[in-house]
């Protein structure tokens, strides 16, 4: 499992880098790497949030142990 939290972790630092240069200077970063609408950036996309899923379950598991 710690693979899969690092993988997790690292995922949803990649996600919250785009999404702050998003906000801040109007560059998204995925995109510009893999393209516009490409199949890549839609499988990126939805691994962050899959990864979010992942990490707020872990967290909830945490908060009622």
């Amino acid at each position: 499992m710690k693979n899969l939290d690092l993988i997790a972790m690292i995922l949803l630092l990649i996600g919250g880098i785009n999404w702050g240069l998003v906000g801040a200077f109007n560059y998204n970063l995925v995109s510009n790497l893999l393209g516009d609408t490409s199949t890549m950036t839609r499988v990126v996309y939805g691994l962050v949030g899959l990864c979010a899923v992942y990490n707020a379950y872990k967290f909830m598991q945490k908060k009622a142990a």
